[in-house]
């Protein structure tokens, strides 16, 4: 068995906003209240408290007002993150939710009927029936199991839903192979001298973000007009998301219908993503989520996503006769000639190539 989401846009009414804003804030309320109970339960005892949301409901009562399953799952998420600082304390302790900085969002399952959707709407539960905005229809074999529902900065409204279905995944022959280089500017350069052109949304929209953000930041905290200036920066900013989103489901669809594989190198992008001399540029390019749309569309085709050691001296040696050129590692090189073969090479192609036969080699082995 398989899962898989379909994101939909909803548009509730203003009593429906009204219980989703108090059913963020309840679940927002119980992470906090048993996050704040299990550390003071630990500091005056040293043992670990199993506290759950329903022993919270007699002294807070506005608690049953709320789904009581968006509660349970606030319950599991808080596990979730001790689970993970337990077994990776690099991931850190979890920390209190605050009501300005978190994602607004709450999670419900499907138990028997309780969640459906059937004629543009979606019905939840506390919450009746939300218009919704279908722009696919949902196989008949797939089982509903659980909607996340959530809040964009500039007062959008989402419904992710999770389906589950049976997966029957035929593993496909790998014969076209093909080796992807990370590029600053055009997002990647393939083994054939191919580039997509990637638009750099961000960078388009930088001057039209800074002259809002600027008069955002001279309004008086908590007025109207700067509620709305507000929502103004937030809706550039989900466009230039969507905008990349958009480009780069596109590019990696392309490349999993014609080839078999893709060899790439797994970079930590995270790590460049904090350098002052291009850490924009990484942010906007999006990297790290094209290949994570690039594995997951290979995988439902059978096909294969290979990751290639970041130590593999890809841009230093040459594709055509193995000779290692350690000059190379100075960035500015952009193509050089090969000492040994005489063969020019384009640095960032010559990097792909060098990273698809090691792909293949990996694979193949």
């Amino acid at each position: 068995m398989a899962n898989k989401a379909y994101k939909f846009r909803i548009y509730p009414d203003e009593e429906q906003k009204v219980l989703f804003a108090r059913t963020f804030g309840c679940a927002r309320f119980i992470y906090n209240k048993m996050l704040l109970d299990k550390i003071k339960y630990y500091e005056e005892t040293k043992q670990k408290l199993n506290n759950t949301p329903a022993q919270y409901k007699t002294e807070f009562e506005w608690l049953k007002e709320v789904d009581s399953l968006a509660l349970a799952n606030a319950q599991m998420n808080l596990q979730k993150a001790f689970t993970n600082f337990f077994s990776n304390p690099k991931s850190g302790f979890p920390k209190f939710k605050s009501r300005h900085k978190n994602r607004k969002s709450y999670t419900t399952n499907c138990i028997g009927s309780n969640i459906k959707i059937e004629n543009g709407y979606i019905k939840l539960p506390k919450v009746g029936l939300v218009k919704l905005k279908q722009h696919r229809n949902i196989p008949s074999d797939y089982k509903l199991k659980s909607v996340t529902v959530s809040q964009t900065s500039s007062g959008k409204y989402y419904a992710s839903v999770l389906f589950e279905y049976e997966n029957q995944v035929h593993e496909t022959e790998l014969n076209n192979f093909l080796g992807l280089d990370f590029s600053m500017h055009e997002l990647y350069k393939d083994s054939n001298g191919n580039e997509p052109c990637y638009p750099r949304y961000y960078r388009q929209a930088e001057k039209r973000l800074k002259r809002e953000q600027r008069k955002l930041s001279l309004m008086q905290k908590g007025s109207n007009n700067c509620n709305k200036q507000r929502i103004k920066v937030a809706e550039l900013h989900e466009k230039v998301a969507n905008q990349r989103k958009d480009f780069l489901h596109k590019q990696s669809r392309q490349i999993a219908n014609a080839y078999d594989c893709i060899c790439i190198e797994n970079l930590d992008m995270k790590a460049m993503a904090q350098s002052l001399h291009f850490g924009k540029s990484v942010a906007d390019n999006g990297w790290g989520m094209f290949t994570i749309f690039l594995q997951y569309k290979l995988e439902e085709m059978g096909r294969k996503l290979v990751k290639v050691d970041k130590f593999f001296a890809s841009s230093q040696i040459c594709s055509c006769c193995g000779y290692k050129n350690s000059e190379t590692k100075n960035l500015s090189i952009r193509a050089w000639d090969c000492p040994d073969c005489g063969t020019h090479h384009d640095r960032d192609i010559n990097a792909a190539i060098n990273i698809r036969n090691e792909g293949m080699r990996l694979v193949l082995a």
